[in-house]
């Protein structure tokens, strides 16, 4: 999965790739673990949205508060500590 890029677009209709470094359950919530292509220099920057559904039932990624980003960034980190 490590290969996979999305591109998401933001309110100003800017559109950004990522790649999906994984999808993560947290509490029964999917959340997609992400890291901005082209960004490099900014080290190990990720970024995490929560997986939803708009009005349509189509799925959609949307932005998440600091205490559950640390929450889902905690768990990502446990997962990763257990595989290596």
């Amino acid at each position: 999965m490590a290969d996979e890029v999305i591109t998401l677009v933001d309110e100003e209709g800017v559109e950004h790739d990522f790649n999906v470094l994984d999808i993560l359950e947290v509490e029964g919530i999917e959340y997609a673990i992400l890291i901005p292509l082209g960004d490099e220099e900014q080290g190990d920057e990720v970024v995490i949205f929560k997986f939803a559904e708009d009005e349509e039932g189509n799925e959609i990624l949307v932005e998440i508060e600091d205490e559950e980003w640390e929450k889902v960034a905690d768990a990502w980190q446990d997962k990763v500590d257990r595989e290596h």
